[in-house]
């Protein structure tokens, strides 16, 4: 009975912490739809006529993103700004495509939502003159039936996409979000990696262009992480910089227990389909334990990396000597750098030896190894893990 109580009471707190927390919630968007209604009001009053005959603007605080549209059509501008700011957005708007093009020279826009059948300038030439002026600015088409076509069309001169009217509300906020996403993805893909120095108030980041470096491990230069543990031993594993090059990893040939290996010395091996990396040892001595575990859970080199994803001990022989070859804290992250430009400028210059000819243009991709030939493979092998 007592038992019974307990658990009513353990589900009657959870239920009302889970209602406590929507209705915060619930509060704060009211309370955000409010302060952007005001912001729309106020900034429809404003006068910006010195920088455009017929802009008008509406800045809410923390955008999702800035939009410039325009539409011959007042009545498409105005549901434009009304749904877009209510739903976070900043919102300039102008009724010719020779103003827009007048802004986007002078202000920082996300995007760019032009009309397609607009007199003097039509939106395939705002399309045209974006992509020239302003290529970092993403461009959607405002179309109707009769033209999805030519709107079509027109994502051949960089338009990211189009968008049909009339919508309704929903429809308009949900397709702008998505939008949003692709762009921020498209960004990210861009961006040179990033190296972050892992640190106790300095938690792990999961993106794929992020490369992680433990503060208190020691990377060696063939990428491989090592903890020095209070016996003396010392824990090996695979670097975040191997495992985002690689990509899937489909198994991890261990070393043998009891075998002594100098530092240099093949260690263990990478397995990917057909095709397997060496990885040399970072430090000489014996090897006093192998994780077994990751011949059946090799998800563990990948979820947590530095805690079960390690691959065996060594009683080192030569500790004090070959921590000299090694890096750790900013010293790594220094080191991570110049790696990554020497990665991405050896797959641009081999961009024509990969068999679907993907990252030619040096930029990184996580898994890029998985989509290149044996060649490319070799040549990581070679200047990477020095074997």
């Amino acid at each position: 009975m007592v038992a019974l109580l307990v658990i009513f009471m353990i589900i009657a707190f959870i239920t009302a912490d889970v209602i406590v927390r929507m209705v915060a919630e619930k509060i704060k968007e009211n309370k955000l739809k409010k302060e952007r209604a005001v912001a729309l009001d106020v900034g429809l009053k404003l006068d910006y006529t010195d920088e455009a005959n017929t802009l008008k603007r509406v800045a809410v605080e923390n955008p999702k993103a800035r939009i410039l549209a325009v539409d011959d059509e007042a009545v498409v501008l105005d549901s434009f700004r009304k749904i877009l700011v209510l739903a976070g957005y900043s919102v300039d708007t102008v009724e010719t495509g020779k103003e827009a093009i007048g802004l986007i020279q002078k202000h920082n826009y996300d995007f760019v939502f032009t009309d397609l059948k607009m007199p003097e300038m039509d939106g395939l030439d705002v399309t045209k003159a974006v992509k020239h002026l302003r290529p970092d600015i993403d461009v959607i088409m405002i179309t109707g039936y009769a033209t999805i076509e030519s709107a079509v069309d027109a994502m051949k001169f960089g338009a990211l996409d189009y968008v049909q009217k009339p919508f309704t509300e929903d429809e308009l906020v949900e397709f702008v979000n998505k939008s949003l996403i692709r762009r921020q993805d498209k960004m990210e893909r861009e961006l040179r990696p990033k190296v972050h120095l892992v640190t106790p108030t300095s938690a792990e980041e999961k993106s794929e262009h992020v490369f992680n470096v433990p503060a208190g491990l020691f990377i060696s230069p063939e990428h491989a992480w090592l903890s020095i543990e209070m016996t003396g031993a010392v824990r090996i594993g695979l670097d975040d910089f191997a495992q985002k090059i690689i990509g899937q990893i489909d198994e991890i040939g261990l070393p043998k227990k009891g075998k002594k290996v100098k530092r240099g010395e093949p260690l263990f091996t990478v397995k990917q389909s057909s095709r397997t990396l060496t990885f040399p040892s970072p430090v000489s001595g014996e090897i006093t334990a192998v994780n077994r575990e990751l011949s059946e859970h090799i998800d563990a080199l990948k979820i947590k990396p530095y805690e079960v994803g390690w691959i065996c001990c060594i009683e080192a022989s030569n500790l004090t000597n070959e921590l000299r070859n090694l890096r750790i804290g900013a010293d790594a992250v220094s080191w991570y750098h110049e790696e990554i430009d020497k990665f991405r400028k050896m797959v641009k210059n081999m961009s024509g030896e990969k068999k679907d000819g993907s990252g030619g243009n040096g930029k990184f991709e996580q898994g890029q190894l998985e989509r290149m030939d044996d060649k490319v493979w070799e040549a990581f092998s070679k200047s990477f893990l020095q074997t």
